[in-house]
């Protein structure tokens, strides 16, 4: 290492390179301004390269395997079925690579620099950067922190690649584990777990809260645990791992007792922590909550004026889209645009089989909220699209307010949930109502329709369900037999 740091300067350092970042530095360079993005590892974060597209990825491999396996039902009979996971895990290197690759050509042609290292405050507008060159002194008008969360760990269950994974190294497994044990129900665990047992593995995932997916819907995540058990998953809910021998056995406390569960790999997913630590924050007085999250005012600024952060080092909800919308608005209020963030509708998505998608108002919320509420159900077995797809599980729930027909909410459990979700994050986003919705002429035969049959379920007038007259907005719904 040289004995003096070099240095350099530039309007705006980013830190962090991961879906906020990333598209902040290059909305900035949009914007004119000269970026320099600092990263201690790979262009695209941890959901380009190790969380959301190579998951995604390797979910879509197993579903296949599972669809070929369950073809026999339309009269298509393959046999001999093989798995070759190593050359799985190398396709989906290829789209990561292809992916942050691209990343990285958008940068060069909006001139972002970027510099590979630590980065920490040594004042508001200086950042030092420690590199396997040696220090780099970035001076910089103003800064973004877009560094993310990282995965928490256990006591005496480090993550060792080994025995013990996070989601990263569950992703590079050659092979699937014959027992594998997931401790934590969250969206990673359930995920991943089902991802596993899709190609063979014996799955017994343990929550300690009364479900999983907590926080969603119940009736959403009734049908999820429903194919978890068609898939011979163990879940135990209001349980905790007590231990692990060296062996790979684990002891668990559910409420009816103790017992014991073998496994080969265990995964470790129970919650995120922010990236806030070992960035100097505390010195340059940037302020944070008791959790380490960084605090931010609507225009994503910290209490020091030319200081921002976005992403998950901000706080939950950890989505990639959140982080993205934060970065946009965040590099226009830089660049002096009058601007704020003012999300209306933030959706997400959780893709287990069937999928769960989400925006807006849970029904509870609604009334908690004080409105008088309408809801209503349409579910997929209805749908003639889904039916031929052989994916006739779930339904679309909407929440309404009765008095002016506004929409609140769409939760949908089903096959493409999250590819639906947007229709109406878009109708909530602009105020609309559920009659906006129902008046919308979907093609046929598609599973889109099953937005626009929600909603006349909801105006009490479903055409492919029937509903009792004296419940024209019930949930309680009972599909009748549709050939269309």
């Amino acid at each position: 290492m040289s004995q003096a740091a070099s240095a350099k300067s530039a309007d705006v350092v980013v830190i962090g390179a991961g879906p906020g970042g990333y598209v902040a530095a290059i909305r900035l360079a949009q914007l004119g301004k000269k970026v320099v993005v600092i990263d201690r590892e790979r262009i695209g974060g941890v959901c380009l390269n190790w969380g959301c597209i190579p998951s995604k990825a390797m979910i879509a491999a197993s579903s296949l395997v599972e669809s070929i396996k369950g073809a026999d039902s339309m009269g298509i009979k393959v046999d001999g079925v093989t798995v070759d996971m190593a050359k799985m895990k190398e396709w989906k290197d290829g789209i990561v690579k292809r992916l942050t690759g691209g990343i990285g050509e958008l940068f060069k042609r909006n001139g972002i620099e970027t510099v590979a290292g630590n980065a920490s405050f040594v004042d508001a507008h200086t950042i030092k950067v420690s590199t396997s060159k040696g220090e780099l002194l970035l001076k910089a008008a103003q800064t973004v922190i877009a560094t993310g969360a990282h995965v928490v760990e256990l006591p005496g269950m480090p993550i060792d690649g080994k025995l013990y994974l996070s989601a990263k190294e569950a992703l590079d497994l050659t092979a699937p584990p014959a027992e594998f044990l997931v401790i934590g129900g969250g969206i990673v665990g359930c995920e991943i777990g089902t991802y596993m047992a899709k190609l063979g593995s014996k799955v017994t995932i343990v929550e300690m809260s009364d479900s999983v997916l907590a926080g969603t819907d119940p009736e959403l995540t009734k049908v999820v645990q429903r194919n978890m058990k068609k898939r011979k998953m163990t879940v135990l809910t209001g349980a905790k791992v007590t231990g692990i021998d060296k062996s790979g056995t684990a002891t668990i406390e559910t409420a009816k007792g103790t017992k014991t569960v073998k496994a080969d790999k265990v995964l470790v997913a129970v919650g995120f922590r922010p990236n806030s630590a070992d960035l100097g924050l505390e010195a340059v007085g940037v302020a944070m909550d008791e959790r380490g999250h960084v605090v931010v005012d609507d225009q994503l600024r910290t209490n020091k004026p030319d200081i921002f952060a976005i992403g998950d080092v901000i706080g939950p909800p950890y989505l990639a889209h959140k982080a993205s919308k934060e970065g946009i608005v965040c590099a226009e209020v830089m660049a002096g645009q009058s601007v704020s963030l003012d999300v209306k509708a933030m959706p997400a998505a959780i893709f287990t089989d069937p999928e769960i998608a989400t925006v807006g108002l849970t029904e509870a919320q609604a009334k908690e909220l004080g409105h008088n509420v309408n809801s209503g159900s349409f579910p997929f077995g209805a749908n003639g699209r889904a039916l031929a797809a052989s994916h006739p599980d779930g339904f679309v729930k909407f929440v309404a307010d009765a008095d002016d027909g506004t929409l609140l909410g769409v939760h949908i459990v089903g096959h493409e949930a999250s590819n639906l979700i947007s229709e109406a994050a878009l109708c909530i986003e602009m105020g609309g109502t559920v009659s906006d919705l129902g008046l919308t002429v979907h093609p046929h035969p598609t599973l889109s329709e099953t937005l626009m049959e929600a909603a006349h379920v909801v105006e009490g007038h479903a055409i492919h369900i029937y509903v009792p007259p004296e419940k024209p907005s019930g949930n309680s719904t009972k599909a009748a037999a549709s050939t269309r």
